[in-house]
């Protein structure tokens, strides 16, 4: 028994003073990052939150690590509700040092329900993702939808703007775009509700993607809602952004088809009565 357990005494020694751990007893994360040969590697990008619930108006920190640095490529983060609507849509910029970092205020509108929320983090491709979830209690607060008519035609649409008012929005004919003025207090969100008979985006008779650019750089957005009628989108903006271009395939033209109907039966009248009464328009000498 005793040379038993000086033999066991003996090995305790020399683990410790070779710096021999068994495999157990190996931190996970150790093992991630200093065992890539031995075909453990780190996650492609994590995510987390700085606590597991919130309550309406708490500020919800989110960041991240990824395994590799890509210049220019930064982490979409989106924010899904219980019943998988998303309340919140952005592109993080990624740290040279692979860390990601971002706040979101969980309150308005999208937040009233009450339940699991979850976070989808995306870093370059599909095959770069990760996602968390947390509590949160549900907010009472709701916006209500504005009008605000669409120079250059007979349309309103309606909207809700987080962090910022929006000023006016005209019609492009040339682009087949509408362009919106908005001024800002942070980072936020607008949410539009656009006619399909104002603008739509379309392809082979079928509904295709609009194209949105935030003071000129393209800019992420969501589709969160369509009918035979409009179609809504969700669209992130940072805090100095003055101009939101959403860019379809058809407009209706500033002079609509009822008034170019009417433009043109006047020319012909015109045309007629001078054939018949020898109207001249110009002076004669």
């Amino acid at each position: 028994m005793r040379t038993a357990l000086k033999g066991f005494i003996l090995f305790a020694i020399l683990v410790s003073t070779t710096g021999i751990i068994p495999a157990f007893a190996l931190n996970p994360v150790l093992l991630n990052s200093t065992y890539g040969s031995l075909g453990i590697t780190t996650p492609p990008i994590t995510v987390i939150t700085d606590k597991s619930s919130y309550n309406d108006g708490d500020k919800i920190a989110i960041s991240g690590t990824t395994s590799d640095y890509v210049s220019g490529t930064p982490v979409s983060v989106i924010i899904r509700n219980p019943i998988g609507n998303i309340v919140d849509i952005n592109q993080v910029n990624l740290g040279i040092d692979k860390t990601y970092s971002t706040t979101v205020v969980a309150s308005g509108s999208l937040w009233q329900a009450a339940g699991t929320y979850s976070i989808f983090v995306e870093f370059g491709s599909q095959d770069r993702t990760a996602k968390t979830t947390f509590q949160f209690s549900g907010s009472s607060i709701t916006k209500v939808p504005s009008t605000i008519p669409v120079d250059g035609t007979n349309f309103s649409v309606l909207y809700t703007i987080t962090n910022g008012k929006v000023l006016d929005i005209k019609a492009d004919t040339q682009s087949k775009s509408l362009i919106v003025s908005i001024q800002t207090t942070g980072d936020g969100v607008l949410t539009i509700t656009l006619p399909r008979i104002l603008i739509d985006a379309q392809a082979n008779g079928q509904d295709d993607q609009y194209f949105v650019l935030n003071d000129g750089q393209e800019s992420s957005f969501q589709e969160i809602n369509k009918t035979s009628t409009d179609r809504t989108l969700f669209i992130p903006f940072t805090d100095g952004t003055q101009q939101i271009e959403i860019i379809g395939t058809q407009i209706i033209p500033e002079f609509g088809p009822i008034a170019a109907l009417v433009l043109a039966i006047a020319i012909v009248s015109i045309i007629a009565v001078s054939a018949k009464t020898g109207l001249r328009f110009m002076p004669k000498y």
